[in-house]
């Protein structure tokens, strides 16, 4: 739906398409990703070794991190544990990262998992924890 309005000379223009009425979208999506950014980096651990989460067996996630899909994840099923640690990375507030992740399969699990995450989840993680960008320049 296309909005008209009345320019001060009596020509009606597209708001949708007048240069006066649209905002800085590059400037909004900056402030957008910035914002995005900050989320998920003030999530994360101190240290990948503060990610002490289970290795094995069945996981059942939160509703809130978990409120769409699976809740239940078997760590001994590859795809599911996939899932479970795509979910979590996504999903989890700081104390379900350190509780659901654990530092030795995340590591293992790296190369390909970050092709799985968003790019955002992926550059705050990388960022700040060198040793999963290096993994994952390895497995290129």
């Amino acid at each position: 739906m296309v909005r008209h309005a009345r320019l001060h000379n009596g020509d009606m223009a597209d708001s949708a398409h007048s240069p006066t009425s649209r905002p800085d979208s590059a400037g909004a999506y900056a402030e957008d990703l910035s914002l995005y950014r900050q989320k998920f980096h003030q999530r994360l651990p101190a240290s990948l070794d503060e990610l002490r989460g289970p290795v094995r067996g069945v996981v059942d996630l939160p509703l809130h991190v978990a409120w769409s899909g699976l809740t239940s994840y078997d760590l001994d099923k590859p795809r599911q544990r996939m899932g479970l640690y795509r979910t979590v990375l996504h999903e989890g507030l700081r104390e379900d990262l350190t509780a659901f992740l654990n530092h030795d399969v995340l590591l293992e699990l790296w190369p390909t998992l970050r092709r799985l995450v968003g790019r955002t989840v992926r550059t705050v993680w990388e960022e700040a924890f060198p040793q999963l960008a290096a993994r994952g320049r390895a497995a290129a």
